[in-house]
């Protein structure tokens, strides 16, 4: 394959959506393995802080454009709060209550997710019989989750229940998050408002964290810096690749959204393979298809009808 053709590939609207999706599904491994030695919000904050460092050299080279700052300061701050702050503060509390492949699949509802918000939100965003249909098969994917925690019977499974409806929150507020991103196509840099909002966000859960959680100086085990490091990065990169694909002017949402099947059957295989107390179990491979599929028709057919 000529070289230019392999460039174009690389920073084609697919495969940037792929990578992006392949990125966000190593992140359930790696944070239940960061809180085995940390309390979920200080681990969050110092996460996105540190993933907000690490791409503001990237836009800080060409000097702080205050003006554009000041213009678009609201945008910053309610990204900040929906995308950072309130999803990831509900995600971390969330996946401490059940195991990292669930909330894999979980999370992985989220384009049905932002469909619903969407259509309750902007205007001539319309519901057909067919993209019913994939939100149903959808929502009968994590029905069967629920159910085969047997909330009813134990408080384990009471508890693994109350995660998996913190995790359907958290998909909201990044559905509201990724709709404002979406709507306002303003002047500002991607990735400078990536940078901005995950350190801002990131700032948010650490001060959150103090009067919740405490604050130690303790030096902690190798494998919590590994994880640290790994999801800061991720987080940096992931993210990035998000905002400038809203941004281009010829994608559709729907397009990049078709992908996000890649999150919860990859976030729950590298589960099942890396952490040593998770398993695949039946309940979990059938709702991890049901939500599969549902993500996929949805979006083939919100593509079919915008044309």
């Amino acid at each position: 394959m000529p070289l230019s053709q392999i460039k174009k590939f690389l920073s084609s609207t697919v495969f940037l959506a792929i990578l992006a999706c392949l990125l966000w599904s190593t992140a359930f491994a790696a944070i239940k393995i960061g809180l085995r030695y940390s309390e979920p919000f200080s681990f969050a904050g110092l996460r996105f802080m540190l993933s907000g460092l690490l791409l503001a050299p990237f836009w800080l080279l060409g000097g702080i454009p205050l003006a554009t700052l000041r213009a678009n300061w609201r945008l910053i701050l309610l990204v900040s709060f929906f995308q950072t702050f309130v999803l990831y503060g509900l995600f971390y509390f969330g996946i401490t209550l059940i195991s990292g492949a669930m909330a894999a699949i979980i999370i992985g509802v989220s384009p049905l997710t932002t469909a619903i918000v969407a259509h309750l939100f902007i205007r001539g965003d319309s519901m057909t019989v067919s993209k019913i249909g994939s939100l149903c098969l959808g929502i009968f994917g994590i029905i069967i989750l629920s159910i085969s925690r047997y909330p009813w019977q134990s408080m384990e499974g009471f508890k693994e229940f109350g995660g998996i409806l913190i995790l359907l929150v958290a998909t909201i507020s990044s559905a509201y998050g990724n709709i404002l991103v979406s709507q306002k196509k303003t002047d500002i840099d991607p990735v400078m408002l990536n940078s901005i909002q995950l350190f801002t966000g990131g700032l948010f859960l650490f001060f959150l964290s103090i009067p919740m959680e405490g604050f130690s100086l303790h030096i902690l085990p190798a494998p919590y810096y590994g994880a640290l490091l790994w999801l800061a990065a991720l987080s940096a990169i992931s993210f990035s690749l998000w905002f400038i694909l809203l941004q281009r002017p010829k994608v559709k949402v729907s397009a990049l959204n078709i992908w996000k099947f890649v999150i919860p059957v990859f976030g729950a295989i590298i589960s099942w393979i890396i952490l040593p107390d998770e398993s695949p179990t039946i309940p979990a491979v059938v709702g991890m298809l049901c939500i599969g599929v549902s993500i996929i028709f949805y979006n083939l057919r919100a593509e079919q009808e915008l044309g």
